[in-house]
C-alpha cells in the first residue's frame, strides 16, 4: 500500500478539512505546521472573509497563527467544495447538534456527505471526526458517498476519529493529545494511521467505526454525569454549611479511586450536554433507557435554578421587592476563556432571574452581544460605577483575566459559582455556590 510522506519529490499531499468551527480550523493550522497543504471549506462566507484577511475568530487563534498559515501558501478557505477534488484526504468537522425535540441533528454531516460526493475521487480517504451516534458512519456516510458508484474499501477509503480539542486548554497541543482512529474497513484503518501517525503523537487503533463512536460519547457522559453529581453535592453542602471546595480538596489527596471534579452554575458547551443525549437515543432504538443520564440531566438543570434560588434568596434580604434589585454577571460563555456560549447555563438563569423581575446585564471580555428570549443584550464595560451600582455581581465564567480584586473591591455583594474569590478580601460580601458566607 502506498505510504504518506509529507515531501515525496517536494511535493506536499493536500488534505480537505470540511468545517471550519471550534475543532476544524485549530486541525487545519496543525496540519499546515506539519508541512501539508490544506484546503479549508466552510459554508459561512464571514468565515472564509476573516480568513482571507488574516483573522480569526476564536479565542484560541490568535490572528497572528492565521496570518503565518497563509503566508506558507499552503492554506486555501473557501465556500467551494469543488476543490476537494483535487485532495489526497478530507476531514469531516461539521457540527453534529441536537434538534427541538433533542434528537441528533445529522443535517450538516449530512450536507457534507452530499457535496463530497459530488467530487469524491478514487483512493481518497475521507475521516469523519465529529461527535455523532455508534453506527454514523457505516449507515448515514458511507451509503451517501456511495451513491456514486465507487465502494469503500476498495475505491475509497472511510474512518473515524472521534476529536478530543478542550477549548480554552493551552497545556497540550492538538496533536499531543492520544488519537483514537477506526476504519470501516482494515485497508480503510490502515489509511487512516498513514496519515494520522504524520500528525498525532500517539494514535490507538480500535476495531470497528462503531467504538471509536462510542468512546467520544462515553468521555462526556462520564464528565456529565460526574459533574451533575457535584453540582448535587454543592447543594447538600450549603444546607450542611459545609464548604464543598475544601472537601474536594481533601478527597484529592487520595491517590486512586478519585477524581476531582468542581460545582458550578451548570454545564455547557458543544459536547458534555448534547453527546450523551446521541448515547441516550441510540440506546433506545434497543429498547434501553440510560437512568444515570436521564438523572444527570435533571441535576444540570435545577443546578442552574439553584443559582438563581440562592441569588434571590440573597437579594430578597436586602429588598422585599427584587423588581428594585440589579445582578450584573460576569461571564456568560459555558467554560473559561473561549468565546462560545452554545448550550450555555447563563441563558436560563438570565431568563429566570427577569422573571422575578429582577434587572440583569452582564460582562464578557469574549462576547459583545446575547439574544435572551429574541431580545439583543450587550456587555457592559465593568467600571467601578458599574460594580457600585449592581446589587448583586454574580460570578459565571471564571476567564483567567477576570478582575476579581476589583470586583471584591467595588461590588457590594458577590454571587461567586467557580471559587475565584476564596482567600481574597475585599468590601464585597461574599457568598459561594457550595460554600456559604465567607
Amino acid at each position: 500500500m502506498e505510504e504518506w510522506e509529507i515531501n515525496r519529490n517536494n511535493t506536499v499531499s493536500s488534505i480537505g478539512v470540511v468545517g471550519l468551527g471550534y475543532v476544524g480550523l485549530p486541525l487545519a493550522l496543525t496540519l499546515i505546521k506539519k508541512g501539508l497543504e490544506v484546503k479549508g471549506i466552510d459554508n459561512d462566507k464571514r468565515k472564509i472573509d476573516n480568513l482571507k484577511k488574516g483573522k480569526s475568530y476564536l479565542t484560541d487563534v490568535g490572528d497572528k497563527t492565521i496570518q503565518e498559515a497563509i503566508a506558507t501558501n499552503r492554506f486555501t478557505a473557501s465556500t467551494d467544495f469543488s476543490l476537494l477534488s483535487s485532495v489526497k484526504a478530507i476531514i469531516i468537522c461539521v457540527p453534529t447538534p441536537l434538534d427541538n425535540l433533542h434528537n441528533p441533528d445529522l443535517t450538516y454531516l449530512q450536507s457534507a456527505g452530499f457535496e463530497i460526493s459530488k467530487y469524491l475521487q478514487r483512493d481518497q480517504l475521507i475521516i469523519l471526526e465529529s461527535s455523532t451516534y455508534p453506527g454514523t458512519t457505516k449507515e448515514v456516510l458511507v451509503p451517501i458517498l456511495e451513491k456514486g458508484g465507487l465502494k469503500v474499501g476498495n475505491d475509497f477509503f472511510v474512518g473515524y476519529s472521534p476529536e478530543r480539542i478542550d477549548p480554552g486548554n493551552h497545556q497540550l497541543g492538538m496533536h499531543e493529545i492520544p488519537k483514537i482512529i477506526s476504519g470501516v474497513t482494515d485497508n480503510c484503518l490502515e489509511r487512516v494511521y498513514n496519515l494520522y501517525q504524520l500528525i498525532f503523537t500517539k494514535l490507538v487503533k480500535v476495531t470497528s467505526t462503531e467504538i471509536a463512536e462510542l468512546t467520544k460519547l462515553v468521555e462526556n457522559a462520564h464528565r456529565l454525569i460526574n459533574i451533575s453529581f457535584i453540582n448535587e453535592l454543592a447543594i447538600i453542602c450549603d444546607s450542611l454549611n459545609v464548604n464543598i471546595w475544601e472537601v474536594i480538596r481533601a478527597a484529592s489527596t487520595k491517590p486512586f479511586g478519585f477524581t476531582a471534579y468542581y460545582p458550578g452554575p451548570g454545564i455547557g458547551g458543544h459536547c458534555i450536554p448534547v453527546d450523551p443525549l446521541y448515547l441516550q437515543w441510540k440506546a433506545r432504538q434497543f429498547g434501553i433507557e440510560s437512568e444515570f443520564i436521564n438523572m444527570a440531566l435533571s441535576v444540570n438543570r435545577h443546578s442552574s435554578k439553584y443559582v438563581v434560588e440562592r441569588v434571590s434568596e440573597i437579594l430578597h434580604q436586602q429588598f422585599k421587592n427584587l423588581e428594585k434589585a440589579n445582578v450584573l454577571i460576569y461571564g456568560v460563555t459555558y467554560k473559561r476563556d473561549v468565546n462560545d456560549v452554545r448550550e450555555s447555563p447563563v441563558f436560563q438563569i438570565i431568563h429566570l432571574l427577569q422573571q422575578k423581575g429582577i434587572r440583569v446585564s452582564y460582562h464578557d471580555p469574549y462576547i459583545p452581544e446575547i439574544m435572551v428570549d429574541g431580545v439583543p443584550m450587550y456587555s457592559r464595560e465593568l467600571t467601578e460605577q458599574n460594580l457600585q451600582e449592581a446589587d448583586c455581581v454574580l460570578i459565571f465564567s471564571d476567564h483567567s483575566i477576570i478582575p476579581v480584586q476589583k470586583i471584591l473591591d467595588y461590588a457590594p455583594l458577590i454571587f461567586d459559582t467557580r471559587n475565584v474569590t476564596e482567600g481574597m478580601k475585599g468590601k464585597a460580601k461574599v457568598f459561594r455556590l457550595g460554600g456559604g458566607i465567607v
